[in-house]
């Protein structure tokens, strides 16, 4: 999921430059979501228990795709063997 390097704070953005790194001279993305498995250094918490955005108000545009209950939800969900959330909570 890469960004705008207008989107990173150094840059008049607002996504925190230490939790973002390099792609090109236009394109940033948030550390650990190239890793595999993909973990943003922005979560906190423990999957499948309880997770947050740390950077919530700061988040790149991106990840308003990781929506609770969007397709992208579901797909990250069972990338880590988790239900979808319209059937583990009833949506």
């Amino acid at each position: 999921m890469d960004f705008a390097v207008q989107e990173v704070d150094e840059n008049g953005g607002h996504v925190p430059g230490g939790l973002a790194v390099t792609v090109n001279e236009a394109l940033m993305r948030l550390r650990g979501t190239d890793h595999q498995p993909p973990r943003c250094a922005a979560l906190a918490g423990t999957i499948g228990q309880q997770v947050r955005c740390g950077i919530y108000e700061w988040r790149p545009s991106p990840c308003d795709e990781f929506a609770e209950g969007s397709d992208a939800c579901h797909r990250a969900r069972a990338r880590h063997g988790l239900a979808r959330l319209d059937s583990a909570a009833g949506y």
